[in-house]
C-alpha cells in the first residue's frame, strides 16, 4: 500500500515521467482513416446508425448521476465538497452523448474536438473524484480546475495544429495515459469509503471499451451485426454506471476530521 503522505510525490513523479516520454516521441498526427467507421449503416433517416445512437446510455448514466447527487445518501460522502466533483464528471458523460453524437453523424476532425473535450472533461473529473478520496478534500479540489484545464487544453492544442497543418496527439494521449496509471495507483492508496475495488472494474470497462475501438472491423466482420465501435460506446457507458452504482451502495469507513479543514 502507498500512504496517503506519499502519493502526491507519486502522482507528480508519474506525470513528470509521462510529459518527458511524450516530448521524445516523434509527433502523432490524426490518422484519417480514424473517421472510416466499420458500420456505416443508416436506419429511421440516421446516419452512421449504431454509433450514433449507442451514446444514449452515456446520457442515461450521465443524467441517474445527476438525480442520485441532488439529493445523495447521508454517508456517500465524508466531506460534501467532494460531491461537485462527481456532479461535473455525470454532467460531463451526457456531453459526452451529444458530443459523441454529433461526431459520429458525419465523422471528420472538425466534429471530433467536440466528441473528445467532453471525454476529457469526464476523466478529469474522476481523476479529482479519487484524488480527493484517497489523498484528501482539499488536494482534490484544488488540483480540478488543474486537470480540467490539462485535460481540454490537450484536445484544443491537438486540434490548433490540425487547421495549421500539423496536428500532434502527443499531449492528448499523455493525458489519458496518466489518467488511468493515476486511478491505477490510487487503488493503493488507503480510502476512507467502502466499495474502493470498483475502480478496478471501472479501468477493466475502459480497458474494454479500448480494445472494442481497435478491433472494430473484425468485431463487425463476425456476422454484420455489430461493430466493436459501437460496443465501445457501451463499455464506456458501463463503466459510467458502475461508478453510479459504487456511489449508490458505499459507506464512510475512515472519517478523518483533520480532512475537513485540509
Amino acid at each position: 500500500m502507498i500512504s496517503r503522505s506519499k502519493a502526491p510525490l507519486l502522482l507528480l513523479a508519474v506525470g513528470v515521467a509521462i510529459a518527458i516520454v511524450a516530448l521524445l516521441l516523434p509527433p502523432i498526427p490524426q490518422p484519417l482513416a480514424y473517421h472510416n467507421f466499420a458500420d456505416q449503416r443508416g436506419w429511421l433517416g440516421i446516419p452512421n446508425f449504431g454509433d450514433v445512437v449507442s451514446n444514449v446510455p452515456f446520457a442515461v448514466v450521465g443524467l441517474c448521476g445527476l438525480i442520485f447527487l441532488i439529493k445523495p445518501r447521508p454517508r456517500t460522502f465524508s466531506d460534501p465538497r467532494e460531491r461537485w466533483l462527481y456532479l461535473v464528471m455525470f454532467a460531463g458523460l451526457i456531453l459526452t452523448a451529444f458530443g459523441s453524437a454529433y461526431y459520429h453523424l458525419a465523422p471528420g476532425n472538425a466534429r471530433l474536438v467536440w466528441d473528445r473535450i467532453p471525454i476529457m472533461i469526464v476523466f478529469m473529473a474522476l481523476v479529482a473524484a479519487v484524488v480527493a478520496e484517497r489523498v484528501s478534500a482539499g488536494a482534490g479540489l484544488a488540483l480540478f480546475p488543474v486537470l480540467q484545464a490539462v485535460g481540454v487544453g490537450s484536445v484544443l492544442v491537438w486540434r490548433a495544429g490540425e487547421l495549421e497543418g500539423h496536428g500532434d496527439l502527443r499531449f492528448y494521449a499523455a493525458v489519458q495515459v496518466y489518467s488511468i496509471l493515476v486511478l491505477l495507483l490510487l487503488l493503493l492508496v488507503p480510502t476512507k469509503y467502502t466499495r474502493g475495488s470498483d475502480f478496478a472494474v471501472v479501468v477493466g470497462f475502459y480497458a474494454l471499451a479500448k480494445i472494442l475501438e481497435e478491433s472494430d472491423r473484425q468485431v463487425f466482420a463476425l456476422g454484420n451485426i455489430v461493430s466493436g465501435h459501437t460496443l465501445k460506446h457501451l463499455a464506456a457507458a458501463a463503466a459510467g454506471y458502475w461508478i453510479l452504482r459504487m456511489l449508490q451502495h458505499r459507506e464512510v469507513v475512515d472519517l478523518d476530521p483533520r480532512e475537513q479543514k485540509v
